[in-house]
């Protein structure tokens, strides 16, 4: 897993969390660690305690473990994990919502239902008015109050700069009263309980008002001269600016071109040059980076002639001379290293000469060095001055801004960056107050905002210019604090701050973190730390300016942010207002239903958004007066928290101040004139309309229209619908901006009819902005006023045809099942407002509550919004888990899989996506594969999608295709058709959540009758063997013709049907399916090696015991010369041309006799030889001469091995194999009688699985066979030492009739028992086959051809015999099937050298990456002059073939458990890492399963099948085995 701590994952309170481990930790000793707190325990955000992990299979397949928590603590908490000895490997934080409750009943309010208003505290007046004024958002609907902060405020009276924060501000207190913070609480919990109004405050942690009197008493707590002495120069800068600034304003400069009055841009100029000339040229600000270069050289030149000489030798690269910087950044008082000095010039002095051409290279290099510095300085002072005279232009002169007029002492140049609480004095005699701490600790750095600066870099610290630069946008009324990094850094500031936010913690429910892009994040945590422990369900709001939503995170997640605040006024027109509220306003309408246990997606942070803040521009200046209220209308229709800022309901013309606003809100009283001052009702502004407007949100909120869908209508007017998934009721509210005043600006006349799907049960609200006979807007002196000209007229709850704004149109219906209304807008001017209650028209409602009965049988969920069909067809009231229990695993491949090829076989196709593409399967995986995509994105405009919303054909190709099948599928089929029905007939827009909800359904229901029919082993296994098991049920399957030849008429349990043609019954025995999509039907279906290789894992690991049965007696009856098929063709098209299938189908006979309960009986069973001699035609079953018991055919494979099969293949020529060269059609089969080892083939043919032939005529490798594998391959060595032992010992133990084999030669008969034949491969195979490190091995006939050691030869005795000698991943086969062959170390040390080398991410290589034939990309299309490539010459020649993984990790298991416990152990690592690859590709494939293989490091191979029976296989076989 990734770092996450800049990724938010957010969750509300109840939910359980678990951590599971990704592919690259599994089988790691992974730890992971948390600061929540345990049960009964109290956070501590430095506390962590380790996490049990929960293993619910008990297995040593571990992969579904996790580790959890129940999250019922709000707050933000971190985890991280380690691996190994590694302390911390990754981590991230997890943010758990509040829960806010109001009222005596305590009701939850749900954050999504807030509405928020903000006041500014000093303009309530005395505490004992405040409920009256208040009382203005609760008549208004408002459910939560900002208020900012109440403390004692500073000498600017900005709302934001507090002169005190433990002191209430006396202003609340008339005369004669002294109200405290008690009485505070005692009104905010008024509110709470009376009012259901929840109250929150600011909390500011950045700065405090520069008139604090502690911060006299402890300028320790700011970056004052004394602890922060990099700021020298700035202070020095800035106090020069003050004088240049007080010049101006005496006319200093007048004669100079420079007025007090800078009224254009020739004075602009002249200030520049001025200051240039006068402030930065007369400081030498460089000096205070400089080093005295004559005393610096005069100290060297001492320590040269005093003999002081560098020590050791000299310095291979040469550091580089730097200044060291004087830490008080006196001027020429910064140093230099003398050591390093002595060793770059004075290494070479031998005498005065010398010594003074050392000194004079040292001189040269601090003047460079001064230079340098100066460049710097100079850098600072451009962009300084660049600063300043942006600053002079904006106050001075701009439009926009607020023209300040001349300069004075009041209004200076610039605003002072420092404080200086000293009578004025000159520059020289401030200079002298930096000599005196106890004067310079006075000497404090203000606190300001930098434009586009990083905000996790606090700009006041070392390293950052920003005050020397004049970057800073000062406030000049506050302080910068400076925590430190601890509480022990500055103990009097980490105290204060915490009694502050232990006070406001205590009376109010939530705190707004003010600046807090600035405030330093470790402060807000620890702050945030102490109020959760008084109120554990803090609300905590804040507004960044980060310009980066990955940086917002690190403070949301850190911190534990509840909401971000999101301004409706930072856009620009309409469009992106509706923007903001697809956005940060809820999913989209008909979005997906996620299931219950779900990954935890990273998501945005939740909004608060807000039709204006105190730092916004007057909307009513910006825009128009007619915006408030369709704008208010956008912001209420978000699905998250809203709100606004008192002022903007009652319509006031400019903004207020935080810092110059005196006067006081007006009062409610809902009998007042609008005429009235200070008095306010719902005639005042657009209180009314907002009134309606927060109670719709409100009730959209907590009656869970979670969904939101904006439609641009015009350029104007903005549609937005909420939309409740259960209940599917609608809220569309139509809203007409007016973004430039309808006075001057020609808005459209006529808007185009709007269609609204369902049905319009009534106009919630329709309301329009309008002007009333009153006085023209004047600013009262006490009272903050608006217009009284503008006014809203509202109505509510009316019936459309009663509506003066729309008239109903036309009721038409688009398709069956599409009830849409039109509406004509007759009167929706710019400033007006209508929202309509939609809901499904009845039969549409009735079809989805019987829709969501029906799905009430996969999730409870949908029992909300359900209904009862009393026409319920018959076939519904059966549960789908009972028809699916009914089906065979057969009926399943039908129902969950089958791809194109095996639908065409049956005339169909899987289903095709026109503007997309064919789904991967016929059955519901293919649809599961696209939905499991896009369901957790909510990718709605998906084709997939776009097609169920057109049309029907999806849904009838899911029913019809399975009633077309018959048999037991016709009810299944029967049953989608029957809940499609209700599909049909629901709106459009709704289908694909649905039909989501039922495939879903349907698909789990399928998949758990599979497992349920699957062994123990399967069933009580981890996800991962489910997955794979699953396998069997894709791989496994009847085609129209059945791919296994007849079994014999006496065998019981074998499956029969009636043939649709020939109207005879036929045995339908299942078969497996090399792979998907190129071997699935016909003659290539069926391949001997592939099957029997596969069928150990797919089908007797899974219990499916019978079927394996009819398998492997089914290619026993196709046995010739003593070889089953490698091509099977159902027996009459079969190809005898592999060495190897024989020897895997003994293999799978050991196996099923090991595994099956009562598996010996198999070799009773009778066997239908369809060739009972090796040169007749193909016979029927049923023919008694013709059938054996399966011992026998048994036998007569092992003898006929030792009396030799050789063969030509019939028909041989181009007619069977058109590239093959004639000698390859010769077969040839043996045992050498001297090593036991089984033999065969030659250069010309290629009878292993490395089975490639070339096809290329241009890189002449046509006809050439890339691996003959000729002699003795490794593997088949392996498998038949695997037989001969097991037939000894059925022998010994009475279970096989047969002790020996007859080899007849040169007329006489000899016999050689299985036990000698063992013995004679268990004494040679070492010696032949191990290439030991030993260069003078006595066994090693060609130790020239030797390129790598401790490896097994993968062939003995090959026609070529470098072939032998190359390292491929066979020998790990027969280190599994035959693990008595190999000494434990040299196995050991092959396998270290097989996964150093040949190990993939997913699959293992072919061949050794040094092998000057390797060659890793596959590609069976390209033909050019690479003999080596050419038409995909290279199959097996490097490409990384998955299913010797399998064998590989078995074979790797068995030995390490032979070498230790503690090489057992790492093992276990690499075993679970590669398994989880595989399963973590396996999730990802549309395919459900493992390719063939894949190109070199994994990469995908488009030549590869997708999904591989024996991939799949041997992943189980190595899961069983662990």
């Amino acid at each position: 897993m990734e770092r996450q701590e800049r990724t938010l994952f957010r969750l509300e309170q109840g939910y359980e969390l678990q951590f599971r481990l990704g592919p690259t930790l599994q089988g790691m000793n992974v730890h992971v660690y948390t600061n929540y707190p345990a049960p009964g325990k109290t956070f501590s955000s430095s506390s962590f305690r380790l996490l049990e992990w929960i293993n619910p299979s008990g297995r040593e397949d571990d992969s579904d473990k996790y580790c959890t928590l129940d999250m019922k603590i709000a707050g933000s908490y971190q985890y991280y994990f380690g691996c190994g000895n590694a302390e911390r490997t990754g981590g991230g934080y997890i943010v758990v919502d509040p829960v806010l409750q109001v009222g005596q009943e305590r009701k939850i309010l749900p954050l999504d239902c807030i509405t928020i208003q903000t006041y500014l505290a000093k303009c309530l007046g005395p505490l004992d008015e405040w409920l009256d004024r208040l009382r203005v958002a609760k008549e208004t609907g408002y459910n939560m109050i900002h208020l900012t902060p109440l403390q004692k405020l500073g000498i600017s009276r900005s709302c934001y700069s507090i002169a005190d924060q433990l002191e209430l501000n006396p202003d609340f207190s008339p005369p004669g009263k002294n109200y405290t913070w008690t009485d505070v609480g005692n009104l905010t919990e008024k509110l709470k309980k009376e009012w259901n109004m929840i109250c929150i405050t600011d909390v500011v942690y950045n700065h405090t008002a520069v008139n604090s009197k502690w911060i006299r008493l402890h300028p320790e707590c700011g970056y004052n001269l004394v602890n922060s002495p990099h700021l020298k120069p700035a202070w020095l800068l800035d106090r020069a600016l003050w004088h240049f600034s007080c010049a101006i304003a005496e006319e200093k400069y007048s004669n100079s071109g420079l007025p007090a009055l800078i009224e254009n841009e020739k004075h602009i100029t002249m200030l520049q040059g001025l200051l240039w000339k006068e402030v930065f040229t007369q400081l030498k600000l460089w000096e205070l980076l400089q080093v005295n270069v004559e005393k610096t050289v005069e100290q060297f030149r001492k320590l040269l002639q005093s003999g002081d000489k560098p020590v050791g030798p000299e310095l291979e690269t040469k550091n580089k001379l730097k200044i060291i910087q004087d830490s008080e950044y006196r001027r020429l008082c910064s140093t230099i290293d003398m050591q390093l000095a002595l060793d770059i010039f004075g290494r070479h002095t031998n005498g005065p000469l010398s010594i003074q051409e050392s000194c004079d290279w040292l001189k040269k290099s601090l003047e460079e060095l001064n230079v340098e510095c100066y460049k710097e300085m100079h850098g600072h002072h451009k962009q300084a001055l660049n600063c300043i005279v942006e600053t002079v232009r904006y106050e001075r002169l701009s439009t926009h801004g607020p023209k300040l007029g001349p300069i004075t002492r009041i209004n200076p140049l610039v605003t002072r960056y420092f404080t200086f609480p000293f009578e004025d004095m000159s520059m020289d005699e401030e200079k002298q107050l930096l000599q005196n701490p106890n004067d310079a600790c006075h000497l404090i750095a203000q606190n300001g905002w930098v434009v586009g600066d990083d905000p996790l870099r606090n700009f006041a610290e070392p390293g950052s210019n920003v005050y020397l630069r004049r970057e800073l946008v000062c406030w000049g009324d506050s302080v910068k604090l400076r925590y430190g990094d601890k509480p022990e850094d500055c103990p009097y500031l980490w105290a204060h701050m915490k009694k502050y936010t232990e006070i406001t913690a205590k009376h109010f429910s939530g705190v707004r973190l003010d600046n807090c892009h600035s405030t330093p994040i470790h402060v807000a945590e620890y702050m945030l730390a102490v109020a959760r422990e008084h109120r554990p369900d803090l609300y905590v709001v804040a507004e960044l300016f980060t310009g980066s939503e990955e940086l917002d995170n690190v403070f949301v997640t850190k911190l534990g942010i509840t909401s971000l605040i999101r301004e409706a006024m930072s856009a620009g027109d309409s469009r992106e207002e509706g923007r903001l509220v697809d956005r940060f306003g809820g999913q989209p309408v008909g979005s997906f239903i996620q299931p219950n246990l779900r990954p935890l997606v990273p998501t945005i942070a939740h909004a608060m958004l807000l039709d204006v803040t105190h730092d916004n521009k007057c909307p009513i200046q910006v825009r128009s007066v007619y915006d408030a209220l369709p704008t208010s209308a956008i912001v209420s229709m978000a699905c998250c928290a809203t709100g606004s800022t008192r002022g903007y309901d009652e319509l006031i013309p400019h903004q207020i101040s935080v810092v110059k606003e005196e006067r006081l809100y007006s009062k409610w009283n809902p009998s007042a004139l609008p005429s009235s001052v200070g008095e306010v009702n719902l005639q005042t502004g657009i209180m009314a309309g907002k009134l309606a407007l927060n109670k719709l949100h409100q009730e959209l909120a907590e009656k869970s229209f979670t969904q939101v869908y904006v439609d641009q209508l015009d350029e104007d007017t903005v549609a937005i619908t909420r939309h409740c998934p259960s209940t599917h009721q609608s809220v569309v509210t139509v809203a007409r901006t007016a973004f430039k005043n309808p006075d001057t600006h020609q808005y459209k006349k006529h808007l185009a009819p709007m269609y609204i799907p369902g049905k319009i049960h009534e106009v919630i609200l329709e309301a329009r902005m309008v002007e009333r006979n009153a006085e023209s807007f004047v600013q009262d002196e006490k009272f903050i006023n608006g217009m009284q000209k503008c006014t809203v007229e509202i109505r509510e709850h009316i019936k459309v045809k009663d509506s003066e704004i729309v008239k109903r149109g036309n009721a038409t219906t688009k398709g069956r099942n599409e009830f849409v209304e039109e509406i004509l807008f007759e009167k929706l001017t710019p400033g007006s407002v209508i929202a309509f209650r939609v809901s499904l028209d009845p039969n549409s409602q009735n079809m989805v509550g019987f829709l969501r009965t029906q799905l009430s049988q996969f999730n409870r969920t949908y029992k909300h919004g359900s209904l009862t069909d009393c026409n319920v067809p018959e076939i519904l009231k059966i549960p789908l888990g009972l028809l699916m229990s009914k089906l065979t695993l057969t009926d399943l491949n039908v129902v969950l899989f089958r791809c194109e090829a095996e639908e065409q076989e049956d005339g169909s196709g899987c289903y095709n996506i026109p503007s997309w593409k064919p789904l991967k399967y016929g059955g519901l995986q293919g649809f599961m594969s696209v939905l499991s995509e896009i369901r957790p994105k909510n990718d709605l405009g998906h084709p997939f999608c776009e097609n169920l919303r057109q049309g029907d054909w999806m849904i009838d190709y899911v029913s019809a295709r399975l009633i077309n099948k018959g048999g037991a599928l016709l009810e299944v089929g029967k049953w989608f058709s029957a809940i499609f029905t209700y599909l049909k007939h629901i709106p459009r827009y709704l289908v694909p959540r649905y039909f989501d909800a039922i495939i879903l359904g349907a698909y789990a229901t399928a998949v758990d009758a599979a497992l349920k029919q699957m062994s123990s082993f399967v069933q009580n296994g981890s996800t991962l063997v489910k997955q794979l098991a699953l396998g069997s049920v894709q791989m496994c399957g009847v085609g129209r013709v059945p791919a296994l030849p007849p079994l014999s008429l006496t065998l019981k349990d074998v499956p029969v049907r009636i043939n649709p043609e020939t109207n005879q019954e036929e045995q339908c025995c299942v078969s497996i399916a090399a792979g998907l999509p190129h071997f699935s039907t016909g003659i290539f279906r069926c391949w001997g090696r592939d099957t029997f290789i596969a069928l150990r894992g797919l089908m007797l690991l899974t219990g499916r015991y019978v079927e394996a049965r009819n398998i492997i007696l089914a290619f026993a009856g196709t046995m010739r010369h003593g070889l089953i098929p490698n091509l099977l063709g159902q027996g009459v098209s079969a190809r005898y041309n592999c060495r190897d299938a024989v020897w895997w189908w003994l293999q799978c006979i050991q196996d099923y006799c090991d595994i099956v309960p009562d598996g010996r009986d198999i070799l009773m069973c009778h066997v239908s030889r369809m060739y009972p001699t090796d040169d007749c035609e193909p016979q029927p079953p049923g023919t008694v001469d013709h059938e054996q018991p399966l011992y026998k055919v048994i036998q007569e494979t092992m003898q006929r091995h030792v009396q030799g099969i050789n063969f030509r293949e019939r028909n041989a020529g181009p007619q069977i194999d058109q590239t093959m060269q004639d000698e390859g059609f010769n077969v040839q089969a043996k045992v050498n009688l001297e090593t036991g080892f089984v033999y065969g083939g030659n250069g010309f043919n290629c009878g292993t699985w490395m089975d490639k032939m070339g096809k290329s005529v241009r890189a002449h490798n046509k006809g050439v066979p890339a691996t003959p594998r000729d002699g003795s391959a490794v593997e088949i060595v392996g498998l038949c030492k695997s037989a001969v032992r097991w037939l000894m010992t059925m022998n010994e133990k009475g279970h096989f009739p047969y002790s020996s084999v007859t080899i007849h030669r040169d007329g006489e008969e000899h016999s050689m028992s299985y036990k000698e034949w063992n013995q004679k491969i268990l004494e040679n195979f070492e010696k032949m086959f191990y290439v030991s490190d030993d260069p003078a091995d006595p066994n090693e006939r060609n130790p020239d051809l030797v390129h790598k050691r401790c490896i097994y030869k993968d062939s003995y005795g090959a026609s070529h015999p470098w072939c032998d000698y190359q390292l491929r991943p066979n020998y790990t086969i027969a280190m599994v099937v035959a693990p008595e062959l190999f000494t434990v170390d040299n196995a050991w040390a092959a396998l270290e050298i097989a996964e150093k080398k040949l190990l993939g991410p997913l699959g293992m290589k072919t061949l050794d990456p040094d092998d000057m034939v390797y060659c890793g990309v596959y590609d069976c299309t390209v033909d050019n002059d690479n003999y080596c490539c050419a038409k995909g010459f290279n199959y097996h020649q490097g490409p990384e073939w998955l299913w010797l993984v399998g064998y590989f990790l078995r074979a790797k298991l068995y030995f390490a458990k032979k070498m230790g416990q503690e090489t057992y152990n790492k093992t276990k690592y690499l075993v679970k890492n590669v398994l989880s690859r595989l399963h973590a590709h396996l999730e990802r494939s549309p395919w459900k399963g493992l390719p063939e293989l894949t190109n070199e490091n994994g990469r995908y191979c488009p030549f590869s099948c997708e999904t591989q029976a024996w991939s799949i296989a041997t992943v189980l076989d190595a899961l069983y085995d662990l």
